[in-house]
């Protein structure tokens, strides 16, 4: 049978992530560039009826004026992350989908994110339940406009400031009225999740931002029979912590300390130079080892921004832990990588994914994505390769029909 196309709304759709996710999208739709980095496009997911790069229609909402033609050259010209040849090859493509981009929402983002947000938009006072309207209405008009099967919403937006969300109820019936209140703490991540769910569109949350990680938005997918999972892409110095800690573990080696210092120069880095947005940030980053190990050694992450660096990020890391005779010893690694290129394609694969998975009628969180993020929602397993096998379990008796 064949399929329709799909959509792929994203929240910050010109940062540098969107913008190059957007790029490899339409590169890949034309044949221009291989499958390096996609996890979708191995074998042992090649019966799985993926959608093909050509179904997808792709729109989103952002809070500053730039473009995307703008955007791509910044990152071919001042990070070197991508060749200045693909993006004038594709610079035509991306006129296209600046046509489906509006305007994005500001509230409870935070004075740093707001600061770089269009003077307009800065003045548009709205309650959460307002914001959301906006965001349904557009969602709405950009499905019907392409004539889409359904709309996966990415959060790929700059990190917000973690608001306090305990005093809101746990159910999305109670929720709801609160969300007419200007002064409900709900921020703008969680805000595109109630929208999208509340349309029966999934959400991937690939930020450290809150988006669907509350009870009461849990409550509202369940109702809505749709699916969501978050949060916080596992791109670098994470994925290596994953993939080692449990190194240790299996040898019964101690980590008595570990220490990890980042720096880059993108716009996240502007936004987490804010320490409020950075605690967000850190947590997400550093609550894994106690998981894996079943303790928690000392352990302390800095990030900061250094401007010259543009796209690329450095991360060194300093692991001292104990052997035998209680000798200490000492692992370090330096990891060098271009945070929007690491971030791209895993993007691509949890559309592909969770896309296959809505056509399923698969409802909640989807757990199975854990291997994604740093801190995947309802899941307690941070072990990578276990992470990974998950993956491949929940597909292993699947195939296209």
């Amino acid at each position: 049978m064949s399929q329709g196309r799909v959509g792929i709304w994203f929240i910050g759709v010109r940062g540098g992530v969107a913008t190059t996710t957007i790029l490899g999208l339409v590169a890949l739709r034309r044949g221009l560039i291989g499958t390096s980095g996609l996890v979708s496009a191995l074998p042992k997911f090649a019966e799985l009826g993926l959608r093909e790069w050509s179904d997808w229609v792709v729109g989103g909402h952002e809070i500053r004026s730039t473009t995307l033609r703008d955007e791509a050259m910044q990152l071919a010209d001042t990070s070197r992350a991508v060749d200045r040849d693909l993006v004038r090859q594709i610079a035509d493509d991306l006129d296209q989908i600046d046509a489906n981009v509006r305007p994005g929402v500001l509230v409870n983002v935070g004075n740093t994110i707001e600061k770089l947000a269009d003077d307009s938009l800065r003045q548009v006072v709205e309650t959460p339940a307002e914001a959301g309207a906006r965001i349904q209405s557009d969602l709405k008009a950009f499905a019907a406009e392409h004539d889409l099967e359904r709309v996966i919403v990415v959060n790929v937006a700059s990190t917000e400031p973690a608001p306090d969300l305990s005093g809101l109820p746990s159910t999305w019936n109670e929720l709801k009225p609160r969300l007419a209140d200007a002064a409900c703490p709900i921020s703008a991540s969680s805000i595109y999740a109630i929208a999208a769910l509340d349309l029966a569109f999934p959400f991937v949350n690939f930020t450290p931002s809150p988006g669907s990680n509350h009870p009461a938005i849990e409550d509202l997918a369940a109702q809505r029979k749709t699916c969501h999972m978050g949060h916080d892409g596992k791109t670098g110095e994470t994925l290596l912590k994953s993939a080692l800690a449990p190194m240790f573990a299996a040898r019964n080696l101690e980590i008595m300390s570990w220490v990890g210092h980042n720096i880059f120069g993108n716009l996240d880095g502007v936004v987490l130079n804010d320490p409020e947005n950075k605690s967000t940030k850190v947590k997400s980053k550093d609550r894994l080892l106690g998981e894996i190990l079943g303790y928690n050694p000392q352990t302390h992450i800095s990030i900061e921004y250094i401007k010259s660096l543009g796209d690329w990020k450095t991360a060194w890391d300093h692991i001292h832990f104990r052997g035998f005779l209680g000798t200490p010893m000492i692992m370090t690694f330096t990891w060098q990588g271009c945070d929007s290129i690491l971030a791209a394609p895993l993007v691509l694969d949890l559309v592909r994914f969770t896309e296959r998975a809505a056509r399923d009628g698969e409802v909640g969180l989807l757990t199975w994505l854990a291997s994604f993020f740093k801190s995947p929602l309802g899941v307690a397993e941070n072990d990578f390769v276990r992470q990974v096998q998950m993956l491949e379990e929940r597909w292993s008796d699947d195939a296209s029909e």
